[in-house]
């Protein structure tokens, strides 16, 4: 759940849905990430594929994206 501090960094980060720059501060970039993270429903196992459609919507490079949540703890990735 975010703070108003919270939403008022994410703002910062997201304008109308999309991020339009990635955070180079991890505490920063760690917030941005808990927001997009809330697209999914804790517990549920996702395709690669499902992920890839949600993220796209958020930036381009969703490969990095995915890769971010997965390194900081956000989502798991099974092989």
């Amino acid at each position: 759940m975010e703070h108003a501090n919270d939403a008022d960094l994410v703002g910062r980060f997201i304008k109308n849905g999309r991020l339009v720059i990635m955070p180079s501060k991890r505490g920063k970039l760690r917030v941005v990430l808990d927001h997009i993270a809330q697209e999914f429903e804790p517990g549920k196992t996702y395709a690669e594929a499902e992920v890839n459609d949600v993220l796209q919507g958020y930036h381009d490079d969703y490969a990095a994206l995915r890769r971010y949540l997965v390194d900081e703890g956000f989502m798991t990735r099974a092989v």
